[in-house]
């Protein structure tokens, strides 16, 4: 079935989805199937092909040494005979499994995918409990705090005036400590 129009026989192509036919100009070639498709039927899903994982890469983990091993994905045999041949290739070492803990001083735990985390001040990675900059005394944190504080302008304005109302504060506490000693004073209204 080739497509076009009457005046011109050869432009675009039908969609060869079995529900469709549909005249497209543009029409799509699926890299699985070698099919000519539609813009509505052009993933793989959309037209059920039987060869979309013909490019597909996966990676296959070794349970003995935690080795990422990568593989086309031609089925569970074939991904079973790659791990048998790694483990006979000598690569294959159970003391190279190494698991990552947290970053922070007497945490023990092991960091896996679902519970890291990467400070974004430091660059230290730690577990979820440890993943605010106060719980795992984040280095770089404190001190750019008084640098970035005293960069600002208003911050500066800010600290000099809690300075000054803190002094203030003294006078006042000062005074109170000392006319407490004298009798104390009423007032009536």
């Amino acid at each position: 079935m080739s497509g076009g129009t009457e005046a011109f026989p050869d432009l675009g192509r039908h969609c060869q989805h079995k529900e469709c036919n549909q005249l497209d100009f543009l029409p799509f070639k699926c890299q699985g199937c070698q099919q000519v498709f539609c813009l509505e039927h052009r993933s793989y899903r959309a037209h059920a092909c039987p060869k979309s994982d013909h490019n597909s890469r996966k990676v296959v983990v070794c349970e003995i040494c935690s080795t990422s091993i990568e593989t086309t994905g031609h089925g569970e045999l074939a991904e079973k005979a790659l791990l048998e041949r790694h483990e006979k290739s000598g690569q294959c070492d159970p003391r190279k499994k190494k698991k990552p803990t947290c970053g922070v001083r007497r945490c023990k735990e092991i960091l896996t995918f679902s519970n890291t985390c990467v400070c974004k001040t430091c660059q230290m990675k730690v577990c979820l409990s440890h993943r605010f900059p106060a719980d795992h005394q984040c280095k770089k944190d404190l001190a750019t705090a008084p640098a970035a504080a005293a960069a600002n302008g208003v911050s500066r304005f800010l600290l000099a005036f809690a300075s000054k109302n803190a002094k203030d504060c003294a006078k006042n506490d000062n005074q109170r400590s000392s006319s407490s000693s004298r009798a104390p004073s009423i007032r009536s209204h």
